[in-house]
């Protein structure tokens, strides 16, 4: 079985009379956009269209969630199964991808968990999403709607622009196109000279109260962990739903590109054997944690693992669902890699992480989120300024003459957990 993805590399995107490709640009015609997005959800009382460019004097707040535009054009299925199109598997065939580019859902705030991108000055250092050109979407919800229902319509509403601007690429012929093989799982170990194998296991937020994430638009509370290709997450198996701390949430743009997944698959079968991905859930009580986590542990010595690279999401109490994976798979001698950001003060000095384990001797930080910084004004907010002093990093006073003073995890993946962005920490 194999995916491959045709990349489209946009340069620049301008609002036209038809949506289409030519060259590197992607015309969008606004109201065609506005109507896919909206779809006759009354919900959504209001709804703007923006385009924020790298190097822009521009800071979108409060963001809810990134997305790429992409299209199935060959396989089963369609984009965002479960959500968007049908709950057939994908992960199979050929799937076109507008790189460079994104869909960004933005306006009211959901929950106090959401986070800004700045096109341009020190905060664009610490995110990817400043070097794209992001379409994005403000949008205002009835009054009177759930926290969970307004969740749920800037999620549906993004999933589908980012499918209506993805289309434009299904008759593009791709710039370039990767394959991607995958494995059988359970292949017997051999004797001798084998590579070692190795599973990674893909721990997603699933804690509820605004916190949770879909695989094929199935709400992972009650998931067990269980084994999935790596070409699904490609191809959207997995959409964000969740309000954690904007420092260190997964997007859906970072499910779509996890570079964990990427990784593993470029070095499958040169100095590992990339032997499955095991998908399991961060949870809240500590009955569902002993389960995830010994089930977890069951799948990956079943896939005859050596090693097991493990990433999270969130802070706080995932830290303690990530430890029981670390120390129950190491019990099973399979050797664990940690994938973790640090929340040690201003400073840098209290405890990094709510939870350890003397077996978690292997742990990859990238960087600590309460480091604080100052970000100058922009000349163009989309969006509500006012919400920096709502969201987690945030707080009454943050909003300063110079511009904005707060905490590092206020920035859209700043310290992402799947190694996305650049910080790290180096141990003295």
């Amino acid at each position: 079985m194999f995916l491959e993805l045709g990349r489209i590399p946009i340069e620049e995107i301008e609002w036209g009379q038809k949506t289409f490709i030519e060259g590197k640009v992607l015309h969008i015609n606004r109201e065609e956009l506005l109507e896919r997005t909206r779809q006759g959800d009354s919900r959504i009382t209001a709804i703007e269209a923006d385009i924020a460019r790298p190097g822009e004097s521009v800071r979108i707040i409060p963001v809810k969630d990134v997305i790429e535009p992409r299209v199935k054009v060959q396989g089963k299925g369609g984009m965002f199964p479960g959500l968007v199109s049908g709950v057939e598997t994908v992960g199979t065939g050929r799937t076109h991808v507008l790189q460079g580019c994104s869909v960004v859902t933005a306006g009211q705030i959901v929950g106090f968990q959401e986070g800004i991108i700045d096109m341009n000055g020190p905060g664009a250092r610490y995110t990817s999403f400043s070097r794209l050109l992001n379409v994005v979407l403000a949008m205002n919800v009835r009054e009177g709607i759930s926290p969970h229902e307004h969740e749920e319509v800037l999620r549906l509403a993004g999933l589908r622009a980012a499918v209506y601007l993805g289309e434009a690429g299904r008759d593009i012929e791709p710039h370039h196109v990767e394959r991607f093989e995958v494995n059988r799982p359970f292949e017997p170990k051999s004797g001798g000279t084998e590579l070692p194998r190795v599973v990674y296991v893909y721990m997603l937020l699933s804690q509820g109260l605004l916190h949770d994430t879909y695989l094929y638009g199935h709400d992972l509370k009650t998931l067990l962990p269980t084994l999935i290709m790596p070409t699904e997450v490609m191809d959207g198996a997995i959409v964000s739903g969740n309000c954690v701390s904007a420092c260190d949430k997964n997007t859906t743009y970072h499910h779509q590109n996890n570079p964990i997944i990427h990784e593993l698959l470029k070095r499958d079968g040169i100095d590992l054997h990339y032997v499955g991905t095991v998908v399991g859930n961060a949870n809240v009580t500590l009955r569902d944690k002993m389960r995830s986590s010994d089930y977890a542990a069951k799948l990956a010595e079943m896939l005859g693992a050596d090693g097991a690279v493990i990433s999270k999401e969130g802070f706080g109490n995932p830290d303690a669902d990530a430890m029981m994976y670390c120390s129950k798979m190491e019990e099973k001698g399979i050797l664990t890699v940690l994938v973790s950001d640090e929340f040690a003060g201003a400073d840098g000095a209290s405890q990094s992480l709510a939870d350890t384990t003397p077996k978690a001797d292997a742990v990859v930080s990238v960087g600590n989120a309460n480091e604080i910084i100052t970000l100058p004004h922009m000349d163009k907010v989309i969006g509500d300024i006012r919400a920096i002093e709502k969201i987690a990093g945030g707080q009454s006073g943050s909003l300063l003459e110079e511009g904005i003073r707060a905490e590092l995890q206020v920035i859209m993946g700043a310290t992402n957990e799947l190694g996305f962005e650049r910080l790290s920490c180096r141990g003295e």
